[in-house]
């Protein structure tokens, strides 16, 4: 009766492999580092002409 859990625990095995191999493809993916915070963006806002 100890093994009747065998193969849920093969599948648990499977899919934490796959959960950390994509954590660790979207780590690289998305540069792998925290953008730089030290420059101020330049950001222009243009309302179109209307009536008032």
């Amino acid at each position: 009766m100890a093994t009747e859990g065998g193969s849920n625990n093969g599948l648990a095995l499977i899919v934490g492999a796959l959960v950390v191999i994509v954590a660790i493809l979207a780590y690289f993916y998305m540069g792998g580092e925290a953008p730089d915070a030290g420059g101020s963006p330049d950001v222009t806002i243009e309302l179109p002409a209307g009536d008032k």
